[in-house]
């Protein structure tokens, strides 16, 4: 019974805190700073984000009255003279935000000031794509502000900004697609060529001095690899080395030999003959300034299969 009590005080106390409001912050909002956007668009946005401010719970708003008599004709900027007003009126924090164009975009920074201590507990930027976006970044601003939590970790449905939907730029690579043709040389003890053509397509990406790229061919067989090349030179003459790596079956395994007055032919199906081939390449690559390269190369391979597959391959071709 005691027990049974003593865990029913435990959840009444717990359930008392959760049914507690938050106490709303006493927060000032100092006048919009802002270089070269015109005043009717600054008061336009000062006004939107004064309204989001009042919407949160947590905040309790100084009014606008209020905060330009304590101002008076100070240019109110940094975190000292946001100390002095939050003191003048009696308020736990003070927002300085600023409003400035980049090209065709407007960089908002806010700083939020904590006036006992008169440093920054949250200092952010956000960028708008326009005006018109300014609703939806103001809105931001004020859930940012009220939950002390940077500008990106608070999207909503209704709220994401445009600068947001822009994919980001990345790098660009020299892309090339071709095709190389030449002979496969096995050897292994059972094939039954001394040499077999062989036919690829390249998937090329060439990166300062470095060539990676998808290789997929018909080379007694079919194969398929990542490779990557190293390249010499930025002249039109440029030779590489690289490697490869990838899967690789091999048709041929059929042993055969001659005993009068007949011939014998004879696979091991137990064996596979597919397995992860490894490639140890060279070459040169030609015309490597222009839009079109033509490519000399030799290969060794490994195929490690039941039958440890080897071989060389001489390839020419065009990316």
């Amino acid at each position: 019974m005691k027990t049974i009590f003593s865990l029913f005080v435990v959840i009444s106390f717990c359930a008392s805190l959760f049914a507690q409001e938050v106490t709303p912050k006493t927060t000032v909002l100092l006048p919009i700073l802002s270089n070269g956007i015109d005043e009717a668009s600054v008061l336009t946005a000062e006004s939107i984000l004064r309204m989001e401010l009042t919407n949160q719970k947590s905040l309790e708003i100084i009014s606008e009255k209020k905060t330009l008599n304590a101002i008076g004709n100070q240019d109110c900027r940094d975190e000292e003279c946001a100390k002095l007003i939050g003191e003048k009126l009696n308020a736990e924090q003070v927002l300085i935000c600023k409003l400035n164009p980049l090209g065709e975009k407007l960089i908002v920074q806010y700083n939020l000031v904590q006036t006992s201590s008169g440093k920054n507990i949250l200092s952010e930027r956000a960028t708008s794509t326009s005006l018109e976006d300014l609703d939806a970044v103001m809105k931001r601003v004020a859930i940012s502000v009220a939950n002390h939590s940077p500008f990106s970790s608070n999207q909503e449905v209704g709220n994401i900004v445009k600068q947001e939907t822009i994919v980001p730029l990345s790098q660009a690579a020299r892309y090339n697609f071709g095709v190389g043709f030449g002979y496969l040389f096995p050897k292994g003890e059972y094939a039954q060529e001394d040499k077999y053509f062989s036919i690829d397509a390249y998937f090329d990406y060439q990166i300062n001095d470095v060539a990676i790229g998808l290789m997929a061919g018909l080379r007694d067989g079919f194969a398929i690899n990542l490779y990557g090349d190293y390249l010499f030179s930025k002249t039109d003459i440029c030779p590489y080395i690289g490697g490869a790596l990838g899967f690789h079956w091999v048709a041929d395994h059929t042993y055969y030999w001659e005993n009068e007055p007949y011939n014998y032919y004879y696979n091991d199906g137990n064996k596979d003959e597919d397995g992860i081939e490894l490639g140890l390449k060279g070459g040169v690559r030609l015309f490597h300034t222009y839009n079109f390269q033509i490519f000399i190369q030799g290969e060794y391979i490994i195929t490690f299969n039941d039958y440890n597959d080897k071989a060389i391959v001489f390839t020419i071709g065009i990316l």
